[in-house]
């Protein structure tokens, strides 16, 4: 049964100065499309929801973090949480969120509960973005109490290591499987795009994997979702290695997404990024995790050359001095016939990415080396959890 009126907007905002570039990233869009139904990747309609939900539904989720291979910094759209291009990630079993929400009819406001911490400001409106979107949809008026948690292998977060993506994932499949059901849930494009709403890499974390962000400026709420691309698990030799380490500068990404339009590379980097897809796409489906890894350093250098530039007055460099022992480390490692290569997000953070033969070598490099070295491996998208174990989990200290 469909809805009588439809919430969700045809398009979405194009930011003033990137009118002429919408065309050209729009045209780039269904070349990938294009490339993706080659290779047999389709994705099932975006729903047309029946009935009201569930006003006291409850429900908990899990998602693991990802990291990204082709990065994007700028949200085209910061309502819908839109970017200006296309992305690609590799979800990381070195870290994973856990979330429960439970709507309630008697409650007079969200709670959301983070890390044993209660949020206001900021953080709590994007988790009221994100609930308002469902409950619109399931045309209930229950707020919701959201108790959320990261855990870390190793106990150690850093900056970077993209827990806002799994976040918001474990959030919007939670939300949606309590309202909904789990019908709702089976249809894995209206996840996605639903993920996006805290945090727009929340996409890719939803799906797992490798994964492909589809979205570029004006593109609808329904059609910026993220495509598993890894779906006969191509590249199951690749493993990574996630090196923590801590922003001395209490870098935030929200600034970064501010920043970044205004470099003058930026635009640039839109316009490459349509080829750099339709690359990745094509390794990933030959199995080649040595060019996705090559990939993901290369665009690594390109993120923080657009950061470091979109501001004025005040330039944000998020690498520390590690950064710079860890790259040189790479190079070193490579000149000794180990291929790694590294990959930093928002952030200092770096996960190295190698074949599963070299890990316990690198690990002993990394750890030589005064840093943390967690050794892991891709991992699988979002899955809705049993309430009770989510409540016995997140009520470990």
């Amino acid at each position: 049964m469909c809805h009588t009126t439809r919430i969700i907007p045809m398009t979405t905002h194009i930011p003033r100065g990137f009118k002429e570039i919408a065309g050209f990233m729009h045209a780039a869009n269904d070349d990938i499309l294009d490339a993706l139904a080659r290779h047999g990747l389709t994705f099932p309609d975006y729903p047309a929801l029946g009935p009201p939900g569930n006003a006291r539904g409850v429900a908990a989720a899990k998602a693991h973090p990802m990291q990204g291979i082709l990065k994007y910094h700028g949200l085209a759209d910061w309502d819908w949480r839109t970017a200006f291009l296309p992305s690609i990630s590799v979800t990381n079993d070195a870290a994973y969120s856990i979330t429960l929400v439970e709507f309630d009819p008697e409650l007079t406001d969200d709670v959301a509960v983070i890390g044993g911490v209660q949020t206001a400001g900021r953080d709590l409106e994007r988790v009221k973005q994100s609930l308002n979107a469902v409950r619109n949809l399931a045309r209930i008026a229950s707020h919701a109490r959201v108790t959320s948690r990261n855990v870390i292998a190793g106990g150690k977060t850093g900056k970077g290591l993209g827990t806002s993506a799994s976040g918001s994932a474990a959030l919007a499949l939670a939300a949606i499987a309590a309202a909904f059901g789990d019908d709702a849930v089976t249809n894995w494009r209206f996840v996605s795009a639903m993920s996006r709403l805290l945090a727009g890499s929340g996409c890719r974390s939803a799906t797992g994997g490798v994964s492909l962000w589809l979205s570029y400026p004006g593109i609808s709420h329904e059609d910026s979702f993220a495509v598993r691309l890894d779906t006969r698990q191509q590249l199951a030799d690749m493993r990574l290695i996630t090196v923590p380490i801590d922003s001395r500068i209490g870098l935030k990404t929200e600034s970064a997404h501010t920043d970044a339009p205004h470099s003058p590379l930026f635009k640039c980097w839109m316009r490459n990024r349509r080829d750099d897809v339709l690359g990745c796409i094509e390794a990933v489906m030959r199995g080649d995790w040595l060019t996705v890894a090559q990939m993901a350093e290369t665009d690594s250098i390109v993120l923080h050359g657009v950061t470091m530039t979109g501001g004025v007055e005040h330039k944000i460099f998020a690498w520390e001095p590690e950064n710079i022992t860890l790259f040189r480390l790479c190079d070193d490692l490579r000149s000794a016939g180990v291929p790694v290569y590294f990959s930093t997000d928002t952030g200092p953070t770096m996960v190295l990415l190698l074949n599963k033969r070299d890990v316990t070598r690198v690990a002993e490099r990394v750890r030589d080396a005064g840093f943390d070295a967690i050794a892991g491996h891709i991992a699988p998208g979002a899955q809705v959890i049993d309430v009770k174990r989510a409540k016995e989990e997140l009520a470990q200290p």
